[in-house]
């Protein structure tokens, strides 16, 4: 839109924005439906694909207000104004929202739509698949049913019958392969814009699977229609070839007996007719040789099918006859040409033929070694096969000429005598007649021995090459056939590998899917493991056999090693990604709450999967959420609540509001607790197991709260605080009753309901709890005002003077029941009352008091009311009365009445009365009828702490130190009473007055005087004369290296200090001197790669000075805060000794009246007391009457005292000193009788 425009109309600024982010939204809306593909052939996948349209085209359903809204808008916009332009270009941006809007939504509808139907015909198309797959596994079983191919003629008929029938069925099984296909083609053609991968896969496989089938029934057939041409020919040929047999036969004797007759060499026109002749017939046997093979091999084939049949035995004897008659033949022929060639050079031509013997065998002994070596794959092997076959063909037709020279050479030399030779051997004719025939002899001999020992070799050579050939062919096509088997199981691996989609596009929820579906193709293609092992070690075999496989074979079995690696590469890394993103994306990660922090924050996770925050601008960490810390921070502003119950309820309830907790109902957070199973309460609770528990407690209240959750923050948050709380040394595991009470304990419901769920988790199944269980729940109980630093106010971390009181209240029954703690409850023990202060401080919020307060003139009054029950229509507000400010006339120890609703006339009306009788009531009431807001434990005289004391580590007001700290095995009765009497001469030297009526109520009272003077009074007035008359009398029994012995170790330990921080400055001095980079202080030293030797001497010696000066600073915090928890605990006891004794005794501590409400510092909790269902009141004491001057006086002596005994420092005796409690006590009652003694006198 023009900017002119938006100046001129200011309201089209607003209507632009909304248009543009609902355009904006439109947009994005329309690329995610376009972006979301499916699988075809996935029915989970398409499932939850229409789920989601759904719930896409629910909120755009939702949005539709919006658009109306915005066509609204528009329309009051074109009616306000007059500017045309204005108007069109309203009327044109409403009109391209409705197209928008249209399109979107008709997009929506037709995918929703699509994906229906894509799932009713991906339904159709695995049920064909699956019947087609069915199908073709029954034909291929009936494939390897199939037996070899026989000879017979009734064997033949029945496999083709067999066939046929085979054929008839495959014809009708082709009709669910064609179903299959068309299905396949329609969801590939429909659906081409979602990933159609599955289904192009399966229907190849399918079609590969009936080809094959269809190419073995073809191939099945040809070979019985040759086996029956083979049957049908073989007995005619048979018998046509044994007739020529015959006519061979006749003609090679007639041959044979002209050749044998007398003179018939020296017819030489004859021997040439003959000859003649012979080569004729020896044609003609070359001729049939390939005949007589053929006939002799399909003989064997048949005779393999006749097999012990009669057919077979006259089968067998016609073919040995063939044989034989064929090999008789063969040397007839032989035996001719001998004869016909023999003449007057005879054994020249003897010796000529045996010299041409030799030189062919010695050939093909040449030829049989170029064979070697044997090839590395099946062709070439094959290939060797084949030829060698051929030579051993070769071999064997020579085999009746080399047999039939060395007979006709056996025979020469055996018929012709010593004449004949000398006759054949011409030369040299000076040569003896006996040695020109021995040489003649020998000659022949010797070369006919070289003919049968070279052919006897090569025959040998032979059958043992042939040997090599058949067993390395039998072991490369079993390798062929594994390495064939397994390429086939890659390729189908790899062809689903490839439809992977990236891990970066898959949605968060699907990721366990994905990852599940992954770990289950792991498991399918595990054997695989087993297929490439054994490639691997058949090819490891030809190694023994010397046999070198070639490179196509070697290159294909890295090829297939190399697949399989990168596949479990492939497998293990997609994991590891899926892992990966589901540990930071998915349901149970923590990657959610990254928003948590804004810049320069960063939100980090240590090993134990505790959060850490890294400030990126001052480099620096820390374990508290950059909120919680600025939360922490704004605490301390409630440190100026004087009275520490309402001090740290106020601290609780804007901890509450912080962490949403104050909208989460009990029902809520039990539903939440009960989803994920959390019912042993003793188990630990992991980082992950919590943040998952809060997250759907915040997300339950988002969705009933939407503008005030922030669910990552919200849980980040309270994440931070149970840890601060339950989990200080951040250990990463919290104990699942630790969580539920945080939890409970500031959420939204009523107060009593909050103790019966508690008291229920800690029971057993009878409802019955014994004192461990209690003592577990007012422990995990008391560390949150403990984390806030008020423990001291509450009886301190020891939690055993609760869990006594409690069942001292029951009776002290083994076990107590609901309805006994819940009494017990009601009273607000000390360690508790911290929780209704909490429910009251929530109630008081949005009270508003028609009343005005006296001091701060505030109207209406906000929060709590305080009416006084002293002065008629005398109010104060809540802050007045936290910070102590009073209005003149008026003193802060009078009686008043808390309110945290609206009064009633009723109260007004009681009020009225209680003004009218304490008008006439004296201060000296108010003392002997004090009355205390909350039921107290004792703690100071009670036994060893049930639970192992904590340090606290997290903010303490401002004008107050930790209360609770690592407790020292010395902490016994006399330490603290020395530590109480030191205080007392303390105050004594600073103060020296007592109280009076003329004191101001905002003046410096001394607390310790009236505690003191209460103690007095409360003590016994009848003890012996006898017993010592003061403490110091008890003391100054000690020895003098018991009660020094504490101040020595802290001179001891402040010296060493002072020693380790001179020689630290001094290794510091010189590091800086050799202009090195400076040493940081000794907390933030970090390990450096030292320079050189003599500074990483001095950087290892400063490292142990300063581990041995944090071991002696922690020593010494640990002594201070043992000071510290002995004054919490004096104060306490001061509290006891405050109360007056009475007759009857409850809890097991002596039941008082309610007693006044001092100037009490922030360590003592709020004495005030809830009277009936909304009200509290107190009551002063300053009306007390000042005691007598001598009696003042007495006290002033018995002060002076002590404070010579006693040593002025804070330090304490580390001897065992509880034997001498008694005669301490005793000697205390003297002072009392001292005293009163003499105020009565006077």
């Amino acid at each position: 839109m023009p900017s002119s425009l938006l100046l001129e109309v200011p309201a089209l600024a607003e209507f632009n924005k909304a248009w543009a982010d609902l355009t904006d939204w439109l947009s994005l809306l329309d690329r995610m439906i376009k972006s979301q593909i499916v699988t075809v052939g996935d029915l989970d996948e398409i499932n939850d694909m229409i789920i989601k349209q759904k719930a896409t085209l629910q909120d755009l359903e939702q949005r539709r207000p919006q658009l109306e809204e915005l066509i609204t808008a528009a329309q009051n916009l074109k009616n306000k104004t007059s500017n045309q332009e204005a108007r069109t270009v309203i009327t044109d941006q409403i009109e391209q929202i409705q197209n928008q809007w249209d399109e979107v939504q008709g997009h929506l509808q037709n995918r929703r739509q699509q994906l229906h139907e894509m799932l009713k015909d991906s339904k159709q198309w695995l049920e064909a698949k699956q019947e087609a797959e069915q199908v073709l596994e029954c034909a291929k079983a009936k494939l390897e049913s199939w037996k070899e191919i026989s000879y017979t003629v009734e064997g033949l008929k029945k496999q083709n019958a067999e066939l046929k029938q085979f054929a008839k069925e495959l014809r009708q099984l082709h009709i669910n392969v064609d179903v299959a296909n068309d299905l396949a083609l329609k969801l590939l053609r429909d659906y081409s814009a979602d990933d159609t991968r599955k289904v192009e896969l399966m229907t190849n496989n399918i079609n590969d699977t009936w080809a094959t089938i269809n190419k073995r029934v073809g191939e099945r057939e040809a070979a019985l229609e040759a086996a029956l041409r083979l049957l049908q020919q073989f007995y005619l040929d048979l018998e046509k070839f044994l007739a020529w047999l015959t006519e061979a036969e006749t003609t090679a004797n007639v041959l044979q007996d002209a050749t044998h007759k007398e003179r018939i060499l020296e017819d030489v026109q004859g021997v040439r007719e003959l000859m003649k002749q012979w080569q004729e017939l020896q044609k003609e046997i070359e001729t049939h040789t390939d005949i007589f093979h053929s006939l002799d091999e399909n003989g064997q084939k048949i005779l393999r099918s006749l097999e012990g049949s009669d057919d077979a035995a006259l089968l067998q004897r016609r073919l040995d006859n063939m044989n034989f008659r064929w090999s008789e033949l063969r040397k007839k022929s032989l035996n001719i040409r001998s004869h016909l060639e023999a003449s007057s050079d005879q054994w020249r031509r003897l010796h000529l033929s045996l010299q041409e013997l030799l030189a062919w065998l010695q050939l093909k002994e040449d030829e049989l070694k170029r064979q070697a070596p044997i090839g590395g794959d099946l062709p070439t092997v094959q290939k060797q096969n084949d030829t060698h076959r051929a030579f051993k063909r070769e071999l064997k037709m020579k085999e009746p000429a080399i047999l039939s020279a060395l007979e006709t050479v056996r025979i020469f030399l055996a018929e012709q005598p010593l004449e004949g030779l000398e006759k054949l051997y011409q030369e040299p004719r000076e040569l003896p007649l006996e040695e020109r025939a021995q040489n003649v002899t020998r000659l022949l001999r010797r070369q006919a021995d070289e003919v049968k020992t070279e052919w006897d070799k090569l025959n040998l050579q032979s059958a043992e090459w042939q040997k090599k050939i058949d067993e390395a062919l039998e072991r490369l096509q079993e390798l062929q056939e594994a390495m064939d088997e397994l390429d086939l199981k890659l390729h189908q691996a790899e062809a689903l590998k490839g439809s992977w989609q990236p891990v970066g596009d898959l949605l968060i929820d699907s990721l366990q899917d994905h990852l599940e579906k992954l770990k289950v193709y792991q498991a399918e293609i595990a054997p695989l493991k087993e297929n490439v092992n054994n490639v691997n070690d058949l090819a490891h075999q030809f190694t023994s056999y010397e046999i070198q496989l070639s490179p196509y074979t070697l290159n294909r079995l890295e090829d297939l090693n190399g697949r399989w690696k990168l596949l479990q590469v492939a497998i293990e890394e997609r994991i590891r990604q899926l892992h990966e993103a589901h540990r930071d994306f998915g349901p149970t990660s923590q990657h959610f709450l990254t928003t948590s922090v804004q810049g320069p924050w960063e939100r980090a996770i240590s090993p134990n999967k505790v959060p850490y925050y890294i400030n990126h601008e001052t480099q620096t960490t820390c374990w508290d959420h950059p909120k919680m810390t600025e939360l922490y921070q704004s605490l301390a502003d409630l440190n100026n609540v004087r009275f520490s119950a309402y001090r740290t309820a106020m601290k609780l309830r804007r901890l509450q509001k912080a962490l949403c907790l104050d909208l989460l109902s009990l029902s809520a957070a039990c539903d939440a607790l009960d989803q994920h199973n959390l019912k042993q309460n003793d188990q630990p609770m992991d980082i992950l197991q919590i943040i998952n528990c809060l997250t759907t407690i915040y997300d339950q209240l988002e969705q009933e709260h939407n503008n005030l959750v922030n669910v990552p923050l919200c849980v980040d948050m309270c994440l931070n605080w149970l840890l601060n709380v339950y989990d200080t040394g951040r250990t990463g595991r919290i104990r699942v009753l630790s969580f539920k009470t945080g939890v409970v304990s500031l959420c939204k419901a009523h107060l009593e309901d909050k103790y019966r769920y508690l008291f229920k988790q800690v029971a057993n199944s009878t409802g019955f709890c014994d004192q461990r269980r209690l003592g577990l729940l007012l422990h995990d109980s008391i560390q949150i005002p403990r984390q806030l630093g008020e423990v001291a106010s509450f009886g301190g971390s020891n939690i055993e003077p609760s869990v006594r009181s409690c069942f001292q209240f029951a009776n002290n029954k083994p076990e107590i029941e609901a309805a006994l703690f819940l009494d017990w409850m009601r009273l607000e023990p000390q360690s508790m009352v911290w929780l209704p202060v909490l429910h009251r401080v929530a109630a008081a919020e949005t009270a508003k008091h028609q009343a005005k307060c006296n001091i701060c003139k505030e109207c209406p009054i906000i929060g709590f009311r305080y009416r006084s029950l002293k002065h008629f229509n005398y109010d104060i507000c809540q802050s007045c009365f936290f910070s102590g400010r009073v209005a003149k006339g008026h003193k802060m120890h009078y009686p008043m009445v808390e309110y945290c609703t609206p009064t009633t006339s009723g109260e007004d009306v009681r009020d009225f009365a209680k003004v009218l009788k304490n008008k006439f009531r004296t201060k000296r009431y108010f003392a002997k009828h004090p009355r205390m807001g909350y039921l107290p434990v004792q703690t100071v005289l009670e036994g060893d702490n049930m639970e192992t004391p904590v340090t606290l580590i997290n903010f303490w007001p401002v004008d107050s130190a930790p209360a609770s700290s690592p407790q020292l095995s010395h902490d016994d009765t006399h330490s603290r009473i020395e530590h109480y009497a030191s205080r007392l001469a303390e105050m004594e030297n600073t103060n020296g007055t007592y109280l009076n009526d003329s004191i101001s109520p905002n003046e410096s009272i001394d607390d310790e005087h009236l505690l003191i003077q209460h103690y007095c009074q409360s003590l016994n007035q009848e003890s012996p004369l006898s017993q010592p008359r003061s403490p110091a009398q008890i003391l100054i029994s000690l020895e003098s290296e018991e009660r020094g012995e504490l101040e020595r170790i802290l001179a001891d330990l402040e010296e060493e200090n002072r020693n380790l921080q001179a020689e630290y400055d001094q290794l510091k001095q010189q590091h800086d001197h050799k202009g090195l980079s400076p040493l940081p202080s000794p907390p933030e030293m970090m390990p450096i790669s030292p320079q050189s030797p003599r500074d990483a001497e001095l950087i290892a010696e400063a490292k142990l000075l300063r581990q041995h000066k944090g071991r002696l600073e922690a020593r010494m915090q640990i002594l201070e805060d043992h000071n510290k928890q002995l004054e919490s605990q004096l104060h306490r006891l001061r509290q006891l000794l405050e109360q007056p004794q009475v007759d009857s005794k409850v809890n097991g501590t002596t039941q008082s009246s309610p007693i006044s409400l001092q100037r009490s510092d922030s360590n003592q909790p709020m004495l005030l007391r809830v009277v009936g269902s909304q009200t509290s009141e107190s009551m002063g004491e300053d009306d007390l009457l000042s005691p007598p001057q001598d009696t003042s006086t007495g006290l002033e002596e018995v002060m002076e005292q002590l404070n010579n005994s006693f040593p002025s420092t804070r330090g304490h005796n580390v001897g065992s000193l509880f034997h001498m409690a008694d005669d301490l006590g005793r000697a205390m009652e003297t002072l009392v009788t001292m005293m009163t003694d003499n105020k009565a006198l006077e």
